[in-house]
């Protein structure tokens, strides 16, 4: 999953031990005939607690906070819908290998966590509520306008913004380029450039502008999303790798 199992695993269970309901023992000279349970930690301890572990929830069961329910967290526990939630990624983290060999698909898994920092920054909180589609477009977005903000272009925007950034002419005044590599004058350079500003218009044209503009598209699937994702992270990493030409 590309993250620290045993770390993780370490942090949810701390996580279920200050979490957990307990009855308090009476003060002394008292006896307490109700059955009122308290967590083990403080609330303090539990907060802090939280804040890393619902990272860990958002990497190993991202829709989490729409798929388990929240219902019993007044009359149970608080704390119901995390600690449920953290149960299931512990068993994830414990057995996703062997449940994924015994169950014939052992393939290498992609996590929407591991892109680039532009996507899933874009598309963390739409994904987590289930709206895969709008992530897929906040993604796509937010790739934009880090482009824009690295070349400090504002007058052009998706398929055209890439055409004109990853344009093999010379750059000119208000209008600097964006290179993978050097110039050296030969096939390779031509190819990169004349590839990346065909993907960045094949991103834009064929994912961001159907999902955005296409009235009754049913949601995506989860592999479909991610996979859509994965286009937008690769060319983030070529812009956010690229150095910037001016004239």
């Amino acid at each position: 999953m590309g993250i620290d199992i045993t770390w993780a695993r370490g942090e949810l269970a701390h996580f279920l031990q200050l979490t957990e309901l307990y009855r308090p023992p009476d003060p002394p000279n008292v006896i307490n005939f109700t059955s009122q349970l308290a967590n083990r930690g403080s609330q303090a301890d539990i907060a802090a607690s939280a804040h890393v572990v619902e990272q860990i929830l958002d990497r190993v069961v991202p829709r989490w906070r729409t798929e388990v329910s929240s219902v019993r967290n007044k009359s149970v526990n608080r704390w119901y819908q995390h600690r449920e939630a953290a149960q299931r990624a512990d068993a994830a983290l414990q057995r996703d290998a062997e449940v994924r060999a015994r169950l014939g698909d052992d393939a290498p898994q992609l996590s929407a966590g591991s892109m680039h920092p532009w996507v899933w920054d874009g598309a963390r909180a739409l994904w987590q509520s289930g709206h895969l589609r709008e992530a897929v477009t906040a993604a796509a977005r937010k790739v934009n306008a880090e482009t824009q903000n690295k070349i400090g272009r504002r007058d052009l925007s998706e398929a055209k913004l890439f055409q004109n950034a990853f344009s093999q002419s010379l750059p000119k005044a208000g209008e600097p380029r964006l290179r993978l590599m050097e110039d050296d004058g030969g096939d390779t350079f031509r190819s990169v450039h004349r590839g990346a500003m065909a993907f960045a218009e094949g991103c834009y044209a064929g994912i961001r502008n159907p999902n955005s503009h296409e009235d009754g598209l049913s949601e995506l699937p989860e592999h479909e999303a991610l996979e859509q994702l994965a286009a937008f992270s690769v060319l983030a990493r070529w812009v956010d790798a690229a150095s910037v030409e001016t004239a």
